[in-house]
């Protein structure tokens, strides 16, 4: 499930969260219910056009660019059902995660955790593998146990665990290649208050406190500033919960608040949108070790050219066929960078060092991988194609970008020419007045 969103200022123009993703589709439909995109997706498989389906716009690669048709869910929003007893519900897939949290906070009803952003769709969260942090906590797409899709031909598919093992495992995060979701079916718990605590120290005092900080929180993870070597630490508990204040002398108190869990965790949906991101998720065992290294060459060659910060989180093991996540814990580092800034040489240059951990990319976030290397990656590699192939028999939901993704052979010039002009920025300059972004 894609990401994207539409730009206001044109009907045919869309464009992604940092502006970095633009481009003109012959159409941009916003089908009223199932029956309407089940017609839209049959007539483009009749003619052989590509279907693409957009969310809220928080990626940074082409996922949803086509030439042909975007659509998007933004009619097909709420809460169909729900089950206080059962700790389940039921949302129409162009939710966000904003609404959602609202709706079922008033049914006593609430996600596990969630990531820094609530503006993204459900379903597109759910597609790209969005996370928040915690090392018992799986990504988003952890708790969907169901649903419904407009397959590639047109058709209707309900979906369960108890029925469909398999397909829900591919389905959990499937960049909108099996299938257009239009209800997924949610595994939830009772409602929540949550704490909020952030730290202001430095790498060389807290270095030593990460593994501990991990242990004892409920959410925990940190950002780097590149420029300063300061860090923010976060951490998230109940009320009261997690490592003691006394216990963080190191570390300077900077915000102390409680709250509703849809209300307080995620922080980041007033910041501004233009930046770029890569991000890879590696073993965790390997994390911190990785972690040092990329800091080491931040320091050493890009320090004055990275104007944000690096962020560090912990994901749970999970059983998707695609998840970044799959059969391993997790730390994750993000690399971030402005979006007027260039982006591709850094991240070019760090990247080499997350793959010698046998890092996996983030499916919405910038990295150079294709087909070959992801394979290697994924152990259900092979099972994901075939149900994909099963449901999208004629490659209707493949755009050009995601035949590179997963059907293109290392050396198949069309995959080289896309990743091409993905590097091609134009408009981009340095900038190395700025300092670390706040």
């Amino acid at each position: 499930m894609g990401q994207e969103s539409a730009d206001e200022s044109s009907a045919e123009t869309w464009s992604n969260w940092s502006g970095s993703v633009s481009f003109e589709p012959d159409e941009i439909l916003e089908p009223a219910d199932e029956e309407e995109l089940r017609e839209i997706v049959s007539a483009c498989a009749e003619a052989g056009r590509t279907v693409r389906v957009a969310g809220a716009g928080h990626s940074w690669t082409p996922v949803v660019e086509t030439e042909d048709v975007v659509v998007s869910l933004a009619n097909m929003t709420g809460v169909v059902d729900h089950d206080e007893d059962a700790k389940t519900a039921t949302l129409y897939a162009g939710t966000t995660l904003e609404e959602a949290g609202t709706k079922l906070h008033d049914r006593d009803l609430a996600f596990p955790n969630l990531g820094d952003v609530s503006m993204q769709t459900v379903a597109g969260a759910f597609g790209t593998g969005t996370h928040g942090t915690g090392p018992t906590f799986e990504n988003l797409s952890g708790s969907l146990v169901g649903g419904r899709m407009v397959t590639g031909t047109g058709d209707v598919r309900e979906f369960d665990a108890e029925n469909d093992p398999d397909l829900l495992r591919a389905a959990q995060l499937s960049l909108g290649t099996l299938g257009i979701f239009t209800e997924v079916e949610l595994d939830l718990q009772t409602t929540y208050k949550i704490q909020r605590r952030e730290y202001c120290t430095n790498w060389r005092e807290c270095r030593g406190h990460i593994p501990t900080l991990i242990e004892e929180n409920r959410n925990f993870d940190f950002y780097w500033y590149p420029r300063s070597d300061e860090v923010k630490l976060r951490l998230l508990n109940a009320p009261g919960g997690g490592t003691d204040h006394n216990d963080l002398a190191y570390a300077t108190l900077v915000e102390d608040q409680t709250g509703w869990w849809q209300e307080t965790i995620p922080e980041h949906d007033d910041i501004g949108r233009e930046f770029d991101e890569m991000e890879y998720a590696l073993p965790f065992e390997d994390g911190l070790e990785c972690f040092e290294r990329v800091r080491e060459r931040v320091r050493e060659h890009w320090r004055a050219d990275v104007g944000w910060r690096l962020l560090v989180r912990t994901v749970a093991a999970d059983d998707a066929f695609l998840s970044t996540e799959y059969d391993r814990q997790t730390m994750t580092i993000s690399c971030i960078q402005n979006a007027e800034l260039e982006h591709w040489p850094y991240f070019e240059d760090i990247e080499p060092i997350f793959r010698e951990y046998e890092g996996r990319p983030h499916w919405g976030k910038k990295h150079t991988l294709r087909a070959p290397e992801l394979q290697e990656l994924y152990p259900e590699w092979d099972r994901f194609q075939e149900i994909r192939r099963e449901l999208d028999p004629d490659g209707v939901f493949l755009s050009e970008y995601l035949e590179d993704l997963l059907e293109a052979e290392s050396d198949d010039p069309a995959s080289e020419r896309q990743l091409a002009t993905e590097r091609t920025e134009p408009g981009r300059s340095r900038d190395e007045s700025g300092g670390d972004e706040p």
